[in-house]
């Protein structure tokens, strides 16, 4: 039965989280978890929401939308975790209440100009590249804080901390430090901006050790993905 499969896969990346937060000298609370749906059916969302997930994170515009339009009853925090062409912020500010994957003014500025059409708030969180992979985005970590006080000055957006995807082939322990350093830079310009977005699930201890606050799992909670058919 789907909901026991995902029961016991939530219950297993509880355990590691709690691990990993007891290994690092942390409180469980200072993490959460945001349950990557993307590719699974609205039945896989609704089921982590009895379970008592509430935050939830999709990566692609067209597969996002009608699941947030449908879902839209349940508490629920849509985090929209993927690359983000600037020409879908219309769409994405409509039902993201955090976007983690800014990693240019143009898209924050995007995403307040149709976040303040639409009388919302959405966070934004600046994407770190921890390598020289451009098809993989985020920022220099030399230019993020420029880009955080840009983010911050714009209206109808808040700056929410910086996000980034361990590089492919090195010690994700090793780039999460870096990044844990990106983000101090950026707390001590803006002392609210305390999200550290990192770690999946073959690195969320790594993460967690070097003080991410929000994790992003997928297949350690829901299984092998299948891929997307439009």
């Amino acid at each position: 039965m789907r909901r026991d499969e995902i029961a016991a896969g939530l219950a297993d990346v509880e355990r590691r989280i709690a691990d990993a937060c007891r290994a690092a000298g942390r409180d469980r609370g200072e993490v959460t978890l945001i349950a990557v749906t993307k590719t699974r059916p609205v039945e896989d969302v609704r089921i982590l929401a009895e379970l008592g997930v509430r935050d939830v994170g999709e990566n692609r515009d067209q597969e996002a939308a009608p699941k947030a339009h449908e879902l839209a009853a349940l508490p629920l925090t849509w985090h929209f975790v993927g690359q983000l062409q600037t020409n879908k912020a219309r769409s994405v500010a409509g039902y993201a209440d955090v976007v983690h994957s800014v990693d240019r003014l143009r898209l924050a500025a995007a995403l307040s100009k149709e976040a303040g059409r639409l009388g919302r708030e959405v966070g934004c969180l600046v994407q770190v590249s921890l390598d020289d992979d451009p098809a993989r985005g985020g920022a220099l970590p030399a230019d993020v804080p420029a880009l955080a006080d840009q983010i911050a000055a714009l209206g109808h957006v808040w700056l929410g901390g910086v996000m980034a995807v361990a590089p492919l082939g090195e010690d994700p322990g090793k780039a999460f430090a870096r990044l844990r350093e990106v983000a101090q830079v950026v707390q001590e310009s803006h002392p609210r901006a305390t999200m550290i977005s990192a770690g999946m699930s073959d690195d969320l201890a790594e993460a967690v050790a070097h003080g991410a606050t929000h994790v992003r799992i997928g297949t350690a909670l829901l299984g092998r993905r299948k891929p997307f058919v439009r």
